[in-house]
């Protein structure tokens, strides 16, 4: 097939089918066919059948494995991958998809010892190179972060130009406490010198873009985590409400897989584009056929990013946020969006990029991605510090383990020392296996932590912010940061230490607690961090205090304001437009640029400068201000009214139409608009008239807040 005429082949197979069912090379060809003709459903559908006819054909077994798992439906695919292993010990490309499958699944250990089994059987070059990078990836989850950073240099001294080692020997080098940030810098660098100084010369001009400076802007986020993902705490709100007077908002999605909070993504923005399955360069052709002014990266060099789409320039102006704490290394990336705080001046030169510092924080936190009307939950409320009852301080961590090196531990241990009594609870992954576990504590034992004081608690996404309850302090990683945990733990009122590291990884916690205007817990290094930490613990009363009214404080202040980011990060998106016009009318002369500029601006549409009014996408494609949504609950609340609601199924579900449309209705507002009064009362009264006082309740003194606070 050197020509690869797919359809061609599948037709030959099909041929070979109709005569014989059980033609083995047409059953093996038929759905890897399909799959390169990205006809999912008929791949799986020829899969399945042929499997059924010959379940014992290692390489059935493989390739079908490989497209579930490319398609990520990896419990499926782990029988079968478990099964071809077996029948083929000696063929590491077995082992290779098997410890591929095992990641996803959070079976480390079991996709660990498949990587072994496959370097030790590898015979070619790519499948070391594949059997390395499998087994870096679980070496990281077991807090072997020098290992799998050397998994990962040894595959790209194999291949240099295998992208997936560059990309997971980067995001392995941020947790690597030898690491310093010139030599990630100089890492992401080396890792575009390998990719872009081919693709340079064939860049757009972009000549059809141009046009005037004030004109409504397309803006493409670009991502595979829009989704279940910890992005989405702080890039929800931007999709739902960045200006629609200046912006239409399109959202490219590069992951296999959607769920709930995809389908809220899609209510959002404008438009929703998927290109998983397609190669880079689909992507770059779909990307450039919607004629995007400004592309943003939301990952970084994490799993199924798009910057080999963006090396290529699929916009005119480009830039990267939120998704990693670094340089991509591309010159193609214009920008790194970011703040003061987590990058100061003398930080520029670590940056491919140029640095564009919004004058709030760098983004805007959401609580509950996954279920956002838990927010609203008598659960979830801030209860008061754990010691007032137990008598002795816990301090926690509740950070990926990867981030946790032997150098937090070590610090973590003199804390405990200098606060008698205290406990120290760390979640994670992989805890609630007894060998993991023990293993876990000897770590820590020989780093001078008492295991009698440690409690190791297992992670549950059910029980997402509820260990909060159990934490009096939280202590912060270091040099990489905790991200999302640090705003779920200051959210849920518990005061968080941390370290004021150097650059954008090791200062995520800085600009959170800068912004907060809690400074007074960033210590400049680890001996005020520990002092800090025990100066906390030393007044058990005032930490209640502070714990009992954190919320208020980060939800008041631009850690969790979105009009007031979506505001900044609006003018940042036209500061960039305006420079990239400015810079093909007169090239190469700053000094006319920013005379352009200058004049432009004088010409700014006035309204813009205010608040726009917030708005809700009630379906794809179909959005509305959130005035008009109120008048249509309204409605829909008085529809719900005329008749008597009927006793709730067996499951919960509300069985009259008129008051689940109204559920319904309040819920999508409530993910556009969190705290939306009108909406809560809506809430309010569904579950009083199914007799749900308490939930009723709740609801109202929601709303009655969210009416205190749009009146200040």
């Amino acid at each position: 097939m050197a020509v690869q005429d797919w359809p061609l082949l599948v037709r030959l197979c099909k041929q070979a089918l109709r005569k014989n069912r059980s033609h083995l090379l047409a059953n093996r060809l038929l759905g890897f066919s399909f799959n390169k003709l990205r006809q999912t459903d008929d791949a799986l559908r020829a899969y399945r059948q042929a499997v059924a006819i010959f379940p014992d054909d290692s390489e059935l077994l493989v390739n079908f494995g490989a497209l579930l798992v490319a398609l990520a439906q990896n419990f499926e695919a782990l029988p079968l991958l478990e099964k071809a292993a077996q029948l083929r010990p000696n063929k590491a490309a077995c082992w290779i998809e098997l410890a591929h499958c095992c990641y996803a699944i959070s079976l480390h250990e079991k996709g660990f010892q498949a990587a072994e089994k496959a370097i030790s059987n590898a015979t070619l070059s790519h499948e070391r190179v594949s059997a390395l990078s499998q087994r870096a990836i679980h070496r990281r989850e077991f807090g072997q972060v020098k290992e799998a950073v050397a998994d990962c240099e040894a595959a790209i001294a194999i291949d240099p130009e295998n992208y997936g080692s560059h990309a997971n020997r980067l995001l392995f080098m941020l947790a690597d406490p030898e690491t310093d940030d010139q030599q990630l810098a100089d890492a992401a660098k080396s890792c575009a010198t390998v990719f872009e100084p081919l693709l340079q010369p064939c860049w757009p001009s972009f000549t059809e873009l141009h046009g005037a400076p004030w004109r409504k802007l397309r803006i493409g986020f670009l991502s595979p985590d829009f989704r279940i993902h910890s992005v989405m705490y702080f890039v929800e709100g931007v999709l739902a409400q960045l200006d629609r007077r200046q912006f239409e908002v399109f959202a490219f999605y590069l992951y296999p897989k959607e769920d709930h909070v995809t389908q809220r993504v899609e209510r959002h923005v404008d438009h929703f584009v998927r290109l998983a399955g397609a190669g880079i360069d689909e992507q770059v052709s779909i990307i450039r056929s919607h004629q995007v002014d400004i592309v943003i990266d939301l990952a970084g060099h994490t799993g199924h990013n798009g910057l080999l789409a963006m090396a290529r320039k699929v916009a005119p102006v480009q830039a990267t946020w939120v998704g990693f704490p670094g340089t991509t290394g591309l010159k193609a990336i214009d920008y790194l969006i970011s703040d003061q705080f987590t990058d100061p001046e003398g930080v520029d030169s670590l940056y491919t990029e140029r640095l564009f510092r919004l004058p709030t924080r760098l983004c805007a936190y959401r609580p509950m991605s996954r279920n956002p009307l838990w927010r609203y939950q008598p659960r979830y409320l801030v209860q008061a510090s754990p010691a007032i009852s137990n008598g002795f301080v816990t301090f926690g961590s509740c950070n990926n383990l990867g981030k946790i090196t032997d150098e937090v531990l070590l610090t973590w241990a003199r804390i405990l020392s200098g606060t008698p009594g205290s406990r120290l609870l760390i979640e994670g992954k992989n805890f609630e296996r007894p060998d993991f576990a023990a293993a876990y504590l000897a770590r820590c034992e020989q780093l001078g932590i008492d295991p009698r004081c440690l409690d190791l608690v297992p992670l549950n996404t059910d029980n997402q912010y509820l260990t909060y309850h159990r934490i009096d302090i939280a202590l912060d990683p270091f040099p990489l940061n905790g991200g999302t945990t640090s705003m779920d733990v200051l959210w849920m009122g518990v005061p968080m230490v941390a370290l004021e590291g150097k650059s954008f990884k090791s200062r995520l916690s800085t600009g959170i607690l800068m912004h907060l205007g809690r400074g007074e817990w960033l210590a400049p290094n680890t001996e005020e961090y520990v002092a800090i930490a025990c100066g906390l613990a030393a007044d058990i009363q005032k930490l209640n205090a502070v714990r009992l009214g954190l919320r208020q404080e980060v939800e008041n202040s631009v850690l969790m304001r979105e009009d007031v980011f979506c505001l900044h990060f609006g003018n940042a998106l036209r500061t960039m437009w305006l420079q990239w016009t400015a810079e093909q009318q007169a090239p190469g002369d700053a000094q006319t640029q920013s005379k352009l500029i200058e004049a432009w601006r004088a010409d700014a549409p006035s309204e813009w400068s205010h608040l726009p009014i917030p708005g809700v996408g009630l379906s794809p494609g179909k959005r509305m201000t959130i005035n008009e949504a109120h008048k249509v609950l309204e409605q829909a609340l008085a529809k719900a009214k005329s008749v008597l609601p009927k006793a709730d199924s067996a499951d919960g579900k509300i069985e009259n139409i008129h008051w689940a449309d109204l559920t319904e209705l309040a819920e999508t507002v409530l993910t556009a608009v969190p705290h939306d009064a009108v909406a809560l009362s809506c809430l309010a009264e569904v579950e009083f008239a199914h007799g749900h006082t308490d939930f009723a309740v709740t609801y109202l003194r929601h709303a009655v807040a969210a009416m205190g606070t749009a009146a200040l």
